[in-house]
């Protein structure tokens, strides 16, 4: 200090030590050995030093006066004495000494290193205790060398890595685990201030700093991860993370502003910290110094990777990397090189371990873990809407929240280049992991920092990739990594490019992964979108575009896995439909006002309004959900609901059986108890996943025996049970079975529950929906209507509280002449119509309701209002209704006309009263019949013009077609309500003459005026309607000759589109329903040349799935269809013997036999080919050689399709028959002989065959590998990979085709004066060929999702009885002694489950109609027609498959090439030897002729009078 005074001017100095203050104490601090100063007198002193020195100013004060005290203040009396407060006392003045003598301390090193002792390790921890009695100086000593910077001294000091090492561990230690005291009193937030100021002084002037303290000030941020450790991203649900802190630790704060305050010096401590750790561990891998190719990496682990401990290490040091990054990103600099050089290792450990640090990183994810999912709450209401603010999570922490303060993508560019490079790597675990880090960095915008929109695209298509790619822990990932965006997120970053429906898009490609071969990707996927769209339904129900655009076609995508037909599918749809879309406790009970919405999401939601209805709210979700789906959706909907009422029946009979099983005790007969358990047990199996398990469950769940389940199983499957009371039983179910000895039993009894219970169509329900039908509010009304339509027609019995309402509405709104009735009051006629078949005593029937139904009779609009009014007001079936009907008969015979007021509405009426009051009508059909002849079908009244439409919609159809349909349903109706058979059948002639020349004239009956073409086409398709609806009466079908079979037959080939498929879609809903007899199955193959693809598509899933339920139930009907088909194709208008015409016909049989033939009925199929040489046609016994022309070709191409599929040929040893109309014996054996003996196929036709086989393969071949790359469920691999029919080869043929004149057969019969100005009809060749001539029109294949378009087609069949109830033999009637037959009747006791699985299926199989009143034959709301008394039908004795039996592939329907065969060697000519090989043996053939008896009383109740 003296050579400093040396610098100024002499006169300046004197002033100086003239201003000079010197210590003015001078008590004695010190003692000697045996004297010490009381302790309280020291205190005294100290406290009175302390006081004077807090006085002084540094550049007043005499340094020199102060050398005696700093030398007593240092000695080791003070410094070690036992009382904390002279202890306390001593460092106050010392740092004051320290202050006033800077920058030269005045002590010794040795006693520098005393006194920096006391600060460290015993003041300074003592502000840990803010109560303390001295914790003033303690503060005190804290600020005075934070202020002054006194502490760098510390670095003076010998061994001083020892002291700071202590000082900071202490500050950390201290601030995080002790901040508060014994009494609780909380640090003061200066004495923090402070500390962190000490730190980054030392940190900042300190020349380095020794590894150990950079220890600890790393180890502060790993104060962040949760205990135990950071969890694994896939656990982080949110429900670990409530024991994270809200705030970040006090000590966490700390290091995070030592490192941000110095980053520069922490920057290059950090670096050489992470060297040590990373370099030295993943410098064992190889290749760290360079970027590998993509393609470089494998799976291979390598032998010189890190050992576990130091992969331990590695691991921990990329943790603190992650919460460095969220703390303080500019101290990495130097770090992130070397991580992204670990991204090129050959080890995939230390790859993995980069990709998922850099992917936190960018994503601003610390040592937390990531933030917890977002809740998508389906059963939340009010539900979430767009602009709501995104609450916080209830398990939310500052440290798991994402944040990244700077850019990564900016900042460390080439870094990120090469993670966006690790999408492609070979190995799974680092895409899965890449997958996950891509989820997290697009739904947290990288850390809040932001994206580019090149960057964000860029992610968002690399996570629909993955949700495609090969390996399933990659797409699972991709699922999860969606489930981590909120709902906005989804709407605004996902589906920015499109929704659900656009191809392409996350969402569609999330859709998919709903048919994933993996059950758990397949949970995951359909879970989140079922959820996504609960979440959205509040938007899209009022409209918000977005989330229309995003989310409105989920419920379609998941109702079409229906058509999958695979149980676990159908287990998961029911689960997601009533878990997630519409789930049981949605909406929740009613909370008080101003209580916090059950979703959470938005303080300001509005508070529940008094006018709260459970019901009406879950309805309306309901007919949102309906309102949203697509027509196969749709379809797949009202299947669910068809089959409820059948398997609650099911159901409470297992529950009949189980309380007669008595847990294992039963009282009675022991033995039928039990097997009848077993029976009803093993048809449940059917319908479930894991044959032996549910059969496991549901006999433990019979010896549990419990009752109250018993009675909950009731309460749930009973249409009286209110919504509430049947999801009270539910829950209490549930419950009770979580708590039995087997809770697993609840797999599969919760199945049982979602398919019994009244869930959708419930009674609480039913008054919302008929309200929204009638008002149309927010758009629901369509789906309100079709709703009630189902309900009408599944359970009618829904109706009963609501019948008394429904008929004082149709008395309200009835007609008059004057006043038309309400278009909502079609469909609640229809519902009483439904009704009225099932209790039609309940409705009530005083004067004013039958009035209101003549009025609806004569004015109802549109016409369907009069028959559904005349089904409700015949009913009864009393002489009272016969009165009425006499009544409105009268009524409309008066003055009725063609020119007369509501013409139509009184002939519907009249329609529908010849099918259920023939005796009323009797009187009057002279009359009826001249108006519907001669006034309506025989004239013309509106003019053809070629510019008219081939086709119109229903509701463009003007009133003369609208006639017409009606007037033809009337002569139809009128054969069809007699009640005397022969008269019947004699009446029949000229109605079928009427038909057939409709058919015939292509629609055309009047002789001197064309008829409009779209009218035409309505009469073909209702003609062919009626045909078959004629032929699901037995009598009528007796008289069904073989040429009108043919000629109903190719209507399949109508040259109107819309045509073909109503008429295809009516004969496969006849067939499913068993209405039909096999015969009828023959039609279905003309549809070989379909134009329309989707639709081809639909009827080739359709005939599979039909050939395998024949299979599957040991009856040969798809089977014998060969011999019809071979003479339905000898009779083609287009046969010839050319060879182009002959691969046309080659194709209908290809057609055949890709979808029916197997491995296994390959040699029955091929004997019936055969057996048709052996006889003459019985139709054209001149042209019997067409018939062995296309045997051969049958022949020829069987044994082709089995050399192409390596199959076995194993001869039939059964028999086999023919239909005796089709066939007749030959005269003699010679004739037989000579015709086996003789080739009728042309020459050239063999190379033309081979070219349309291999066609076939080729699109087989394309097809595998394009399911391969889609990673379809292995299941329908087996399936696709199998060819169907060749594809429509482009030939010089096709040309010819189209100028080849029209066959002669099929030519139009020669008209009078007419056919020369009448429009010609379309040549016969064209017409047959429907669009031959289009290049879509042939057999193209189908990807995997057309593949299963329809649902569970084909389960039922039709069986007729004897008197006695016996089945009778099941082939065609008409079979002679051609045929073999031989039968195999089921026993009667199966006869309830038998008919239960028919009335279950039944509904689910048939294709869905068209509603429409005229381009159908009305099934669904006809009453029946009166028949003569007839036994009622007995068990069909149809037997089932098990579905224990895994699906083998070469019993999967139409798909017989999957199994190589063993027999891969056989040579071709070996296999077209004469000489057979020794036949398999089979099981007797269960084909067998059927009884003509019809069961007239057993027709469906929605299927007889349309």
């Amino acid at each position: 200090m003296a050579r400093r005074r040396d610098e100024v001017p002499e006169e300046e100095d004197q002033e100086m030590e003239e201003e000079l203050v010197t210590l003015q104490f001078d008590e004695p601090l010190s003692w000697r050995a045996g004297k010490p100063i009381a302790t309280g007198e020291l205190l005294r002193r100290l406290e009175k030093l302390s006081k004077e020195l807090v006085d002084m100013d540094q550049e007043t004060v005499d340094k020199d006066s102060l050398t005696h005290v700093a030398k007593e203040l240092a000695s080791p009396n003070l410094l070690a004495h036992r009382e904390a407060g002279v202890k306390a006392f001593t460092a106050a003045c010392l740092v004051d000494i320290l202050k006033l003598c800077a920058p030269e301390a005045p002590f010794t090193p040795k006693q520098l290193k005393e006194i920096f002792s006391l600060f460290v390790k015993t003041i300074l921890p003592a502000l840990w205790d803010p109560s303390n009695a001295y914790n003033t100086q303690h503060k005190y000593v804290l600020t005075s060398l934070a202020e002054v910077k006194s502490i760098l001294l510390i670095n003076e000091v010998t061994n001083a890595e020892e002291l700071l090492l202590h000082l900071f561990s202490s500050f950390f230690d201290g601030i995080s685990g002790s901040s508060k005291a014994a009494s609780g009193e909380q640090v003061a937030k200066d004495v923090e201030f402070h500390m962190t100021d000490i730190l980054v002084t030392l940190v900042e002037e300190s020349p380095s700093l020794p590894p150990p303290v950079l220890d600890v000030i790393m180890a502060q941020f790993l104060r962040a991860a949760p205990p135990g450790g950071r969890k694994e991203k896939a656990d982080a649900n949110g429900k670990q993370t409530t024991l994270l802190p809200k705030e970040e630790p006090e000590a966490y704060v700390m290091a995070k502003t030592v490192c941000n305050s110095c980053p520069e010096k922490m920057a290059r401590y950090v670096g050489q910290y992470f060297s040590e750790v990373i370099m030295d561990v993943s410098g064992n891998s190889g290749h760290v110094n360079g970027h590998r190719d993509d393609n470089d990496s494998d799976d291979d682990d390598g032998t010189t990777g890190p050992s576990d401990s130091e992969f331990k290490e590695l691991r921990k040091a990329h943790q603190l990397l992650r919460e460095l990054w969220r703390a303080a990103p500019t101290v990495l600099p130097n770090v992130i090189p070397q991580v992204d050089a670990e991204l090129s290792a050959d080890n995939i450990q230390l790859r993995l371990l980069a990709t998922e640090t850099l992917g936190d990183m960018i994503a601003g994810i610390g040592a937390a873990g990531p933030p917890p999912s977002p809740e998508l709450d389906p059963a939340a209401y009010p539900p979430l809407k767009l602009s709501d603010e995104i609450p916080d999570h209830p398990a939310m922490s500052i440290l798991t929240t994402p944040i990244s303060p700077l850019s990564f993508t900016q900042t460390h560019s080439q870094a990120f280049h090469n993670f966006v490079g690790r999408k492609n790597d070979k190995s799974p675990l680092i895409r899965t992991a890449w997958t996950t880090a891509v989820g997290y960095i697009v739904s947290t915008s990288a850390g809040g920092i932001g994206l580019s929109r090149e960057d964000e695209s860029a992610f968002v298509n690399g996570l629909r990739d993955k949700l495609n790619d090969n390996d399933e822990k990659v797409r699972l990932a991709a699922v999860k990594a969606i489930e981590t965006f909120s709902f906005r997120d989804i709407v605004t970053k996902l589906a920015a490019v499109g929704g659900v429906n656009k191809e392409g898009s996350v969402l569609f490609t999330l859709a998919d992964r709903c048919r994933d071969k993996r059950p758990s990707i397949r949970v995951e996927a359909m879970a989140l979108l079922g959820k996504l769209w609960a979440v959205g339904s509040g938007e899209l129900a009022a409209g918000q575009e977005s989330v229309i655009s995003a989310l409105a076609g989920i419920p379609s995508r998941i109702f079409n896995t229906f058509y999958a037909n695979d149980p676990e599918l159908n287990v998961l749809l029911e689960r997601v439909v009533f878990e997630c879309l519409i789930p049981l406790s949605f909406p929740p009970p009613p909370k008080a006002k101003g209580s916090k919405p059950s979703n959470g999401n938005s303080q300001s939601q509005p508070a529940v309004d008094p006018g709260y209805d459970q019901d009406r709210i879950r309805a309306e979700r309901i007919l949102l959900l309906v309102r949203d789906l697509d027509n196969n959706a749709r379809r797949a909907f009202n299947a669910l609901q068809a089959r409820q009422p059948q398997f609650s029946k099911v159901f409470e009979n297992l529950v009949r059986q189980c309380d007669a099983f008595n847990g294992g005790n039963p009282e009675g007969n022991a033995d039928r108890i039990n097997q009848n358990l077993k029976k009803t047990i093993q048809y449940l199996c059917q319908f479930l996943p894991d044959a032996v398990k549910v059969e496991a469950d549901l006999h433990n769940f019979a010896n549990w025996h419990d009752r109250r389940c018993y009675q909950l199983i009731r309460f749930v499957v009973s249409a009286e049970s209110d919504f509430k009371t049947m999801h009270r039983a539910v829950k209490e179910f549930v419950k009770r079975i979580q708590g039995s000895p087997k809770p697993h039993m609840l797999e599969t009894l919760l199945p049982l529950i979602y398919r019994s219970a009244y869930i959708v169509l419930n009674k609480s329900h039913l008054s919302t929906y008929m309200d929204c039908s009638k008002s149309d509010k927010d758009g629901l009304g369509a789906a309100a209507q079709e709703i009630t339509t189902e309900i009408s027609q599944n359970n009618p019995d829904l109706f009963k509280t609501h019948v008394g309402q429904l008929c004082k509405d149709l008395v309200d709104g009835a007609p008059t002449a004057d006043k038309p009735n309400e278009a909502a009051m079609v469909e609640t006629l229809r519902a009483c119509s439904s009704y009225s078949k099932k209790y039609p005593k309940e409705l009530p029937d005083d004067r004013k309701f039958t009035q209101a139904l003549i009025g609806y009779s004569l004015h109802g609009e549109p016409a369907k209002a009069a028959k559904y009014a005349v089904n409700v007001m015949m009913a009864r079936k009393d002489d009272k209704s016969m009165v009425s009907a006499t009544d409105l008969l009268q009524r409309i015979l008066k003055g009725w006309n063609y020119e007369s007021p509501h013409f139509l509405t009184k002939l519907a009426a009249i329609s529908q009263l010849e099918l259920l009051a023939s005796k009323v009508t009797a009187d009057a059909n002279e009359k009826i019949n001249e108006t519907t002849l001669e006034v309506v079908l025989f004239k013309v009244r509106t003019d053809a013009k070629e510019s008219d439409p081939e086709w119109v919609a229903d509701s463009e159809l003007d009133e003369e077609g609208q006639v017409k349909c009606w007037a033809l349903k009337l002569v139809i109706n009128r054969l069809r309500g007699m009640q005397d058979l022969e008269e019947a059948k004699e009446l029949a002639k000229p109605v079928f003459k009427l038909l057939r020349n409709i058919l015939k004239q292509s629609g055309e009956l009047c002789k001197i005026k064309d008829t409009p073409k779209y009218h035409k086409a309505r009469l073909r398709l209702l003609a062919g309607q009626l045909f078959l609806k004629l032929c699901t009466l037995k009598h009528f079908e007796e008289i069904f000759s073989h040429s009108d079979y043919n000629q109903l037959a190719f209507l399949t080939q109508d040259p109107t589109a819309m045509v073909r498929r109503l008429f295809v879609e009516k004969l496969q809903k006849y067939l499913v329903q068993n209405k039909l007899r096999p015969r009828f199955y023959t039609m279905i193959f003309l549809t070989a040349f379909e134009p329309d693809v989707s639709f081809k598509n639909q009827v080739e899933t359709w005939i599979r799935s039909r050939a395998r339920f024949f299979r599957d139930a040991k009856q040969n009907v798809m089977e014998a269809t060969m011999g019809r088909l071979i003479s339905l194709l000898a009779h083609h208008p287009d046969y010839s013997t050319e060879v182009d015409d002959l691969i046309d016909h080659a194709r209908y049989l290809l057609y055949y036999i890709s979808n029916v033939t197997t491995e296994a009925n390959f040699g029955m199929i091929f004997k019936y080919a055969e057996r048709v040489k052996q006889t003459r046609d019985g139709i054209t016994p001149a042209e019997s050689e067409r018939l062995y022309v296309v045997s051969d070709l049958a022949q020829n191409l069987l044994r082709r399709w089995q050399e192409k599929r390596n199959w076995i040929f194993q001869a039939y040893a059964g028999k086999v028959g023919l239909p005796m109309g089709l066939y007749t014996a030959l005269p003699s054996h010679d004739v037989a002989q000579e015709i086996a003996a003789k080739q009728y196929l042309p020459e050239g036709l063999e190379s033309q065959l081979d070219d349309l086989l291999r066609s076939v393969d080729k699109k087989k071949k394309r097809r595998t590998a394009d399911e391969r790359a889609e990673g379809q469920p292995a299941q329908k691999k087996v399936r696709t990979t199998v060819p169907k029919a060749s594809t429509k080869v482009k030939t010089p043929k096709a040309a010819k085709a189209s100028k080849r004149p029209a066959v002669k057969p099929m030519k139009t019969s020669s008209r009078s004066k007419k056919a020369s100005s009448s429009s010609p009809a379309q040549d016969s060749a064209d017409r047959r060929r429907s669009g031959r001539s289009k290049k879509n029109s042939s057999y193209i294949e189908r990807d995997s999702s057309e593949d299963d378009e329809d649902m569970l087609e084909g389960v039922a069949e039709w069986d007729y009885y004897d008197d006695d109830g016996n089945r009778m033999r099941e082939d065609d009637a008409d079979s002679s002694e051609l045929s073999e037959p031989e039968d195999d009747p089921a026993p009667a006791d199966e006869k309830d489950e038998v008919e239960a699985e028919a009335e279950v299926e039944a509904e689910a199989e048939a294709p869905e109609e068209r509603e429409s009143e005229l381009s159908d034959v009305e099934e669904d709301e006809e009453e029946e027609a009166p028949a003569p008394p007839a036994s009622p039908p007995k068990s069909n004795g149809r037997k089932r498959r098990a579905a224990t039996s895994p699906p083998k592939a070469k019993t999967l329907p139409s798909r017989p090439a999957v199994k190589p065969s063993a027999a891969k060697g056989k040579s071709s000519a070996a296999s077209k030897a004469k000489t057979k090989p020794p036949p398999k043996a089979r099981a007797a053939s269960t084909r067998s002729t059927r009884s003509r008896r019809a069961a007239l009383e057993d027709q469906d109740e929605d299927g007889n009078s349309e």
